[in-house]
């Protein structure tokens, strides 16, 4: 069972408030907890406080990591069911494979130009390099 109460600690009075946490262990967990203390050359309030703010932060990262997926699974349904147009990059693209599909007949020629494509390497760093691709 556990208690928190309010208290004042005498180094951090004018800086912040501190408050007290109780808690019950039975023995097996003392042993655990203090063998992990020692491992880690420090005292059981301290290996615990420590451990307990680790995994708040966790949980409340998982939750928001959670959170932010499901907005994000939203944006991505409305995109499937209402895609916007394709831009000019994307059509130009399409012409692009449409002329050199026809032309080849079974458009080995293109599968070959792009095999040569994806051998070149792209430069991220130079500005609009990806955004060209996608636009």
């Amino acid at each position: 069972m556990a208690t928190l109460t309010k208290t004042k600690s005498k180094r951090k009075a004018a800086q912040s408030k501190a408050y007290r946490f109780d808690a019950r262990l039975n023995e097996g967990q003392k042993v655990l907890i203090q063998k992990a203390a020692d491992l880690e050359g420090r005292t059981m309030t301290d290996f615990v406080l420590r451990s307990a703010e680790a995994a708040a932060e966790r949980t409340l990262q998982d939750r928001v990591m959670l959170l932010l997926s499901a907005r994000e699974t939203e944006v991505f349904v409305e995109a499937i069911l209402n895609p916007a147009k394709p831009g000019h990059v994307l059509r130009t693209a399409a012409g692009y494979y449409s002329e050199r599909h026809t032309a080849a007949g079974t458009g080995r020629q293109f599968e070959e130009e792009i095999e040569s494509l994806r051998r070149q390497p792209v430069n991220i760093a130079q500005p609009g390099s990806l955004a060209q691709l996608v636009q």
